[in-house]
């Protein structure tokens, strides 16, 4: 199909080692850069790319596209509500998810580009049919982040990272448990009054809108980068009443009740990409710690394949940082599929002053 020639290759990853301009730096004003544009600009540098991580990606941001048609007409489709199924998390499955995940799936089993899948959806990580070609990438994804908004027409998400294969044979689940430093990109869709793709393949973060008139997304956000000073913190404060000394204390600190404090202004929309999204273009913290509401739970919510990682690697390419409250996320091994963790994503320092309260406070 001649669509899916839009994307070249993604090069900075086949060459981490070489200089390449970052993004947006030779672009003139009032130029229109589609993906097309932008990638086969970087592309041009490396004539040894093969153009197969750019066709995944690109089969990603078409995923998006599917996916984000049907979140634009959700109040007029067939498609709200619960399919009366529990996904392997213990949440209600919405009929939006399950669309979600199913066009992942089906957009990258066949292509011989990808090796393993593994969905937050699903108890197993999903092999590719033996009667597709399996491929060099794995593939992990959150479908739908914020699903339990979707009734009430709040910015839903979908959140992708990409490993290259490690294991021998055609795939395992040694494949998916790979420490965030492996990461060769990540991204998220975020579906809202606009969709953009955001990602990086660890050469920065650019964001691209989607213009509907065309179907095509144009760069929009060029060498993403958290601003300072920072402007919004990000939490539930439902939970506040269990959290630990050290997080209370952090919180009274972002608000301004200690000295030092940055006094910022509290925004939560309680969908993960959203409140990600705000944050890097704002500036500003989102986190969610441990908690003990839960004692099924006491390690944390959100899960460290499908969130924290991809999300965590944006952040520190867009020169913030990612916790777990102790210690980068990057650098931690995970242990399980669908291992959950605390999470601090944004600035910099306002990641490192978590961290702080917590090592002083517990």
């Amino acid at each position: 199909m001649q669509q899916l020639t839009i994307i070249s290759e993604i090069v900075p990853v086949l060459a981490r080692d070489k200089e390449v301009a970052m993004p947006g730096e030779n672009d003139q004003p009032g130029q229109i850069i589609t993906i097309e544009r932008h990638i086969l600009k970087e592309q041009s540098s490396f004539p040894e790319a093969t153009g197969t991580l750019t066709t995944l990606l690109y089969d990603i941001a078409l995923a998006g596209k599917i996916i984000a048609s049907k979140t634009n007409r959700a109040g007029l489709a067939e498609i709200l509500g619960r399919t009366g199924d529990t996904n392997i998390q213990g949440e209600q499955v919405q009929k939006l998810d399950r669309f979600a995940d199913a066009t992942f799936f089906r957009m990258n089993d066949h292509t011989g580009r990808v090796a393993l899948m593994a969905s937050e959806e699903h108890a197993d990580f999903l092999p590719i049919p033996e009667k597709y070609p399996a491929g060099k990438y794995i593939l992990l994804y959150d479908p739908l982040d914020g699903s339990s908004n979707i009734d009430y027409n709040i910015c839903l998400g979908t959140i992708f990272c990409i490993y290259h294969k490690i294991s021998a044979g055609r795939a395992s689940l040694e494949d998916c448990l790979q420490k965030g430093r492996q990461v060769v990109a990540a991204g998220y869709l975020l579906y809202g009054t606009s969709t953009m793709l955001v990602y990086s393949t660890g050469r920065g973060v650019n964001g691209f809108t989607l213009d509907p008139a065309v179907g095509e997304f144009l760069l929009s956000h060029p060498a993403i980068r958290f601003p300072e000073p920072p402007r919004y913190y990000s939490v539930n404060q439902g939970n506040q009443n269990y959290w630990s000394r050290g997080v209370q204390e952090y919180t009274a600190w972002l608000q301004g009740r200690k000295p030092g404090s940055p006094n910022l202004s509290a925004r939560y929309v309680g969908s993960l990409v959203a409140d990600f999204h705000r944050n890097l273009l704002a500036g500003g913290v989102f986190y969610y710690p441990a908690d003990t509401r839960d004692p099924e739970k006491p390690h944390g919510k959100l899960r460290i394949l499908y969130e924290a990682i991809p999300l965590a690697f944006l952040a520190e390419q867009a020169g913030g940082r990612g916790s777990d409250g102790t210690q980068n996320i990057l650098d931690i091994q995970p242990q399980r599929l669908h291992q959950r963790i605390p999470f601090f994503v944004g600035n910099l320092e306002l990641v490192e002053q978590a961290e702080t309260f917590i090592r002083t406070y517990g």
